[in-house]
């Protein structure tokens, strides 16, 4: 199983998270790529930070909202869309083979991870961008996005995640933000969580039904609280099961298409 977490998503003088204590903990970085948080500075030292870790670098990609921290949702045009989609992977790439590294996957952020659940002209927008900047690049999000489909029709390699530290409903769906209980702050847990859907592929929704989930990632929101506490229990619980921790693109794990 791999392990992801949110990082670099500090601006300026502000910084958001423990980027290098998680960095220690998880096997996959999503790096916030200067639309909904980021800048130059971040991403080249957390690029570099990935790189001296082993950890795999992943573009966060997301809306041009860094006031609203990616979080709302942007009619924007398609083909805009897909060029700020390009521009954000020139600009992380441009950063990870400074550090010696690479991207390795595509993970849209916030609103626009969301809205690719369902809005079909964003989500082909998305999958022409990877396509068109690199199509050997994989995409994560979760299981049954309709731009996953897309970009498995595309010819893409197609990763599923599930969250560690958020409440899903009983359709598969997470929880709204704004709705009590939707994010998850136990370490013990958000641990037992993990090590159920890893093991037995499904997680307890918030009505008490369960709820299948396959995934290949697991996700530790990097600005929670006590992010650190939470990853670090998460690993130490999955590799206590037995359950093998690595990166997706690792021989160890099976990864899945379409």
């Amino acid at each position: 199983m791999d392990l992801n977490a949110d990082l670099g998503e500090g601006f300026g003088h502000w910084t958001l998270g423990d980027d290098r204590a998680l960095l220690s903990i998880v096997t996959s970085a999503n790096i916030a790529c200067g639309y909904h948080a980021g800048d130059a500075d971040t991403m080249r030292s957390v690029c570099a930070a990935a790189a001296e870790a082993g950890v795999a670098v992943g573009a966060h990609v997301g809306y041009l909202d860094l006031a609203g921290f990616g979080r709302r949702f942007i009619d924007v045009a398609p083909d805009t869309l897909t060029n700020e989609v390009l521009a954000q992977l020139g600009a992380l790439s441009a950063f990870a083979r400074a550090a010696g590294t690479r991207i390795s996957y595509v993970k849209p952020h916030g609103a626009l991870y969301n809205a690719l659940f369902r809005h079909e002209a964003q989500a082909d927008a998305v999958v022409d961008a990877v396509r068109l900047f690199d199509p050997a690049l994989a995409v994560l999000g979760a299981p049954g996005a309709v731009w996953l489909k897309r970009a498995s029709v595309a010819g893409l390699r197609v990763w599923h995640e599930a969250f560690a530290d958020r409440a899903y409903t009983a359709s598969g769906s997470l929880v709204p933000r704004g709705e009590p209980g939707a994010v998850l702050r136990d370490p013990a847990e958000i641990a037992a969580r993990c090590v159920q859907l890893a093991t037995e592929g499904w997680v307890r929704s918030v009505s008490g039904r369960p709820v299948r989930i396959v995934a290949d990632s697991l996700c530790v929101h990097g600005d929670t609280a006590n992010a650190v506490a939470i990853a670090r229990a998460v690993r130490g619980a999955l590799e206590g099961a037995g359950v093998a921790v690595g990166r997706v693109e690792s021989p160890l794990l099976h990864t899945r298409a379409g």
